[in-house]
């Protein structure tokens, strides 16, 4: 059986700091707090989530501002409306991102995303970014009860898509996703052209990509096939 590859999204597929940066700058400003994070030097920030961004924003604020204990509950939702409503206009998907996935489909390997952005936001990412047709499956962070680093989504992720566990492995960015594969006792190939570079290292994956151009001799290695299966088109679920 050939396997299935799973991708994380945000920071693995494409580079999303520039939208998510700007839609929590979009709260700060309308507390008339301006924009208190920076596209470049805080994409790293982004990568963990809405939340985490407002929390890093809020934490500049000098100590004569007063903040209502409920701002974050607050400016939440409108973070995501924002996002929502902006959600590709400075995102790209990373060099080689396209070439690579239509590769793997060709060689009939199954495709699923476990991403941790909500799943109706994903999906409509993925539209907009013109790959959402080469996916088999994809679990968002609300799709199921619980989120990565669970294992649960990423298993899900690879059954929604017709695969086996056993015959997958996890593409990601974060230590969330090294968890995650550890979890599910799978393996981990971390991209090394996010905002840690290099430094990802440090969490020890089974693989490191440096490029797209990287992935399918990877998958090969690690998913052996006795024979492609039909491809498919579009999500499963």
């Amino acid at each position: 059986m050939t396997g299935t590859v799973v991708f994380d999204l945000d920071g693995t597929l494409a580079d999303t700091s520039g939208d998510l940066v700007a839609a929590a700058n979009a709260c700060f400003e309308a507390r008339g707090l301006g924009a208190l994070l920076d596209p470049v030097a805080d994409a790293l920030i982004a990568f963990h989530g809405g939340r985490a961004m407002l929390r890093a924003g809020y934490g500049r604020i000098n100590g004569d501002t007063l903040l209502p204990p409920a701002a974050e509950d607050e400016d939440y939702p409108r973070l995501l409306d924002h996002y929502g409503r902006n959600i590709a206009v400075h995102t790209r998907l990373y060099p080689g991102v396209a070439a690579a996935l239509d590769r793997l489909q060709d060689d009939g390997f199954r495709l699923a995303v476990c991403t941790n952005k909500p799943e109706a936001l994903a999906r409509t990412l993925l539209a907009e970014l013109g790959i959402a047709g080469v996916f088999h499956a994809l679990i968002g962070a609300d799709t199921l009860p619980v989120r990565k680093p669970d294992p649960r989504p990423y298993r899900a992720a690879v059954e929604a898509a017709g695969g086996k566990v056993g015959q997958s492995f996890l593409l990601g960015d974060t230590e969330t996703d090294r968890r995650t594969g550890q979890a599910a006792g799978v393996r981990v190939a971390l991209v090394s052209f996010g905002p840690e570079g290099e430094a990802i290292a440090r969490l020890a994956p089974e693989a490191l990509i440096g490029h797209y151009d990287e992935l399918h001799g990877l998958a090969h290695r690690w998913l052996r096939s006795s024979g492609p299966e039909d491809p498919g088109h579009g999500f499963a679920r």
